[in-house]
């Protein structure tokens, strides 16, 4: 434990350390077979030991390292057809966003992005079966703008992605990894050139990586061998209990 500490930086403890790395396991897992909660969860753990001015730039590092992980072992399901104007459209709305100046309420906009993912996910969005490259693009660009607001951007793109991929549940967890992959890469240019001092957290942040890959491969086994009526019946659950929390947070703020 003491050639562990050594390698993390002040305040850190190794316990915590390996707590950490063995919850991005479980998240990673979770994520990978269910498509959504993963990211949310390792984020409420981290932000009981992560001082709040590391806390965001290291989760989104750690998510970069599972997303990426988990969009190269379900390569195969990735529907570059969507995936690709969601990228470009990602980039578009990031670079416009880093312009904005408008200040939004935070707990407003957690009201409305919480309602908006419980109805994109118990309803069906009309037409968006047909919703055309371009579509994409602008869709995904508005997504990327709304992240620089609130940070929920996993699971209303997951909502979303669950109308486009209705009865393929690998293709929709497989190409959100994908998206989910460009847009904390993004956040971590951000906070690079905000002068993060990412090299200080980097060990702690390859060992939750690697713990998290792992549990990508098992989280995938999961999935490949679960009926697909199953595995809608669990993520609109576990979407639905997001989406509920940031209502609750949004109401927390107004009242």
């Amino acid at each position: 434990m003491e050639a562990l500490a050594a390698l993390l930086p002040e305040g850190l403890s190794a316990t915590v350390a390996a707590l950490l790395v063995v919850a991005s396991f479980f998240t990673s897992a979770l994520t990978a077979a269910f498509g959504v909660g993963g990211g949310v969860a390792m984020l409420a753990l981290m932000g009981l030991f992560v001082p709040v001015a590391a806390l965001i730039p290291v989760h989104g590092a750690v998510q970069l390292g599972s997303n990426t992980g988990r969009a190269w072992h379900q390569r195969a399901n990735v529907r570059t057809d969507v995936a690709i104007p969601f990228i470009a459209g990602s980039i578009v709305g990031a670079i416009g966003g880093a312009f904005l100046v408008v200040q939004l309420p935070d707990a407003l906009l957690k009201l409305v992005l919480g309602g908006f993912i419980i109805v994109v996910t118990w309803t069906k969005i009309p037409g968006i079966e047909r919703l055309g490259q371009a579509g994409l693009a602008v869709a995904s660009a508005a997504l990327a703008l709304m992240t620089m607001f609130v940070g929920a951007t996993g699971p209303l793109l997951s909502a979303v992605f669950a109308q486009i991929f209705a009865n393929d549940r690998k293709a929709l967890v497989a190409t959100h990894a994908a998206g989910m992959t460009v847009q904390h890469a993004l956040k971590i240019v951000v906070f690079g050139f905000a002068g993060f001092a990412f090299a200080d957290w980097l060990p702690l942040i390859a060992m939750m990586i690697a713990s998290g890959f792992l549990g990508t491969l098992y989280g995938t086994r999961m999935l490949e061998s679960m009926p697909e009526e199953t595995f809608k019946t669990w993520f609109r659950i576990g979407i639905t209990v997001l989406a509920l929390d940031l209502l609750r947070r949004g109401l927390a703020g107004i009242l």
